[in-house]
């Protein structure tokens, strides 16, 4: 029987949306690193870390912030008496790979290149596993791996395949519990000497039957009135946006878009010296009211606004509040994205309310549209916890494939 605990290290970890599946599961967290200290701050709100010395703000890329990471999982060593790293999770950022990203640039190479930082940490640490979640095209993509340029699949054979067995597949999460649409890449890895016993397909999630946004939000309140907030909910509130905007959406139907209104003043537009200047429909479902019994499509950053892609409502002339972008990406409620609790949020009068949502809403919103689905990495949690108790075995995951 292996430990009754087990233990984790998140890089890239945004606000520790995805990996909190791992909290969830009971796996303490050793170290987790960031660049962007607001969201480091709400890993900190759900005591992500077992100790202050693990939370990493700073550059990963720099010699200083690894051996941040290095001494704090040599402390968590020390004082737990553990002698190795369960799991390292790794999400690099995405900028540079990213098929919605239309505005690439010459840096691109180099964002990818931060994954090439990531394998060779896991390469000097040798956890038991190792969890890759990315963009689809993740593995074809190109990197700079100490000046050579070269596929990041072909990255991952050169630093890991001495020492790991890895699978990587392409899943859409919206398949395996999660409640939005997001075909991603998935690759684990498990060490060699557990292989015999551990093949990654079984860590792998298991599937789930989908659902749709009436199934996860139906029972949400409608909200009519813009700047409204849900009384009880702070998380639950009418987004404001410039009022002859409503216009453009108020009569499209379910999986219409503003630019189908046949009224050319309904159409997004502006006006340059008193002419109507139509905006550009680039077909990427902007303005587009999504519909109730379809599965949500992919939760992006930009999920403030209206001009960005599947944010519009399906009944109410507004864009998913934080309460509903929460449940779509299968964000508990009890994770919290500050250290002021929720029923004294929800206690104060409506100024402090938009006082608060004016210096956090935008911090919170990107987090949710650059995260996990926690369940996705929940799941995976559990099978690694089963398959070291040997709950799950290569034997008992063949036999029920047959």
């Amino acid at each position: 029987m292996y430990r009754d605990y087990m233990n984790y290290v998140s890089l890239f970890s945004a606000g520790g949306v995805g990996c909190f599946g791992f909290k969830q599961e009971g796996f303490e967290g050793i170290a987790t690193s960031e660049l962007i200290e607001r969201r480091l701050n709400i890993q900190k709100y759900n005591e992500k870390i077992k100790y202050d010395e693990g939370y990493i703000l700073g550059d990963i890329t720099q010699d200083t912030t690894k051996q941040q990471l290095f001494d704090a999982i040599k402390l968590y060593n020390e004082k737990e008496n553990n002698d190795e790293v369960d799991v390292i999770i790794f999400t690099p950022p995405c900028q540079g790979m990213s098929l919605a990203n239309l505005k690439k640039n010459d840096g691109t190479i180099v964002k990818n290149s931060l994954v090439v930082e990531a394998l060779e940490i896991v390469n000097k640490i040798k956890p038991k596993f190792f969890v890759s979640e990315n963009v689809k095209a993740f593995m074809n993509t190109k990197c700079i791996d100490h000046d050579i340029n070269k596929k990041i699949r072909d990255a991952f054979k050169d630093w890991l395949s001495e020492d790991y067995i890895y699978e990587e597949r392409i899943l859409n999460f919206k398949d395996y519990g999660a409640n939005s649409s997001r075909t991603r890449s998935l690759c684990i890895g498990v060490r060699k000497d557990l292989s015999k016993k551990i093949d990654p397909a079984l860590l792998f999630p298991s599937e789930e039957k989908e659902k749709t946004i009436r199934d996860v939000i139906g029972n949400l309140p409608s909200l009519e009135i813009m700047g409204e907030i849900s009384e009880n909910d702070i998380y639950h509130g009418f987004r404001k946006y410039k009022p002859e905007m409503r216009s453009w959406i108020h009569d499209i139907k379910e999986g219409e878009s503003a630019f189908d209104n046949e009224d050319p003043l309904k159409r997004p537009h502006k006006i340059v010296n008193g002419e109507i200047v139509h905006h550009i429909d680039k077909k990427f479902r902007k303005y587009n009211r999504q519909p109730w019994d379809s599965v949500a499509l992919t939760i992006h950053t930009r999920n403030d606004t209206l001009s960005s892609q599947n944010t519009v409502h399906p009944t109410d002339d507004r864009v998913f509040s934080i309460r509903e972008l929460m449940a779509l990406m299968n964000i508990p409620n009890e994770f919290k994205w500050t250290d002021i609790d929720e029923d004294e949020l929800n206690k104060l009068p409506i100024e402090k309310k938009e006082e608060f949502l004016k210096d956090n809403e935008i911090n919170i919103r990107q987090c949710i549209g650059e995260a996990v689905p926690p369940i996705i990495m929940q799941k995976i949690a559990k099978n690694i916890k089963d398959a070291l108790n040997g709950k799950i075995t290569k034997k008992s995951y063949q036999t029920r494939l047959i």
